[in-house]
């Protein structure tokens, strides 16, 4: 009921959560995916929903499954993606965060309270989000 007063549709539009053998697993359908500035967050932003599902529901992470629709690299971005694949990909860091036993308990957390250990990024990259 809101589209109307968006300035786009929200891109990222499915997602399913499957749990096998304890193990769960998110896919996320994407309608519209700009490749340099919104997939990395919305990777983030699922991959840690998932892992705090996980927690609530005594399960174990497995699988993120992204699908993408149009995926698109917007002309303000080109140079700033230039650079990002120069990178030499770093060692992985590992999510680390309180137990947390229903979704009530995320009243109680802050941001601080989720680390990534072990994180060494590189400098950031900044662009402008092209609407």
């Amino acid at each position: 009921p809101e589209l109307e007063q968006m300035s786009l549709p929200a891109c990222h539009a499915f997602s399913q959560f499957y749990i096998e053998n304890k193990k769960l697993s998110c896919q996320l359908y994407q309608r519209s995916c700009d490749m340099f500035l919104g997939v990395p967050f919305n990777i983030a932003s699922y991959s840690l929903l998932m892992h705090i599902l996980g927690k609530v529901l005594d399960l174990t992470p497995r699988y993120f499954i992204h699908s993408l629709g149009d995926a698109h690299i917007y002309m303000n971005s080109v140079d700033q993606v230039k650079e990002q694949i120069k990178r030499t990909p770093r060692k992985l860091p590992q999510l680390k965060f309180p137990d947390i036993n229903n979704l009530e308990d995320l009243k109680g957390l802050s941001l601080d309270d989720f680390v990534l250990e072990g994180y060494d990024p590189h400098p950031a990259i900044k662009a402008k989000m092209a609407i």
